[in-house]
């Protein structure tokens, strides 16, 4: 097996574990800022999770590097967008 296949389906387990680290809330959380929510307002009208738990939920996306933040805003990362897809293909 070339050892780019092995990095990427280890890649791919990483990613999948995450959504064990993230919770419901915290995937509703990515697919809304997924879907052009930038902002806490915004991301809490697309996903429904409450205020508080976008708060808690936000610095732990950061910190897997699924999403960055600018200011006030947030944008999904190349890394959020395959996560996304590994869930999908589950």
């Amino acid at each position: 097996m070339p050892e780019n296949s092995v990095d990427h389906e280890e890649n791919n387990e990483n990613l999948a574990s995450y959504k064990y680290i993230l919770g419901e809330m915290g995937i509703q959380i990515l697919i809304a800022i997924s879907r052009g929510a930038s902002n806490k307002v915004s991301i809490r009208l697309i996903s429904g999770v409450p205020l508080e738990c976008i708060n808690g939920r936000l610095p732990v996306l950061s910190n897997l590097n699924l999403i960055r933040q600018n200011q006030e805003e947030y944008h999904i990362t190349d890394r959020g967008n395959s996560f996304l897809i590994t869930l999908e293909n589950e």
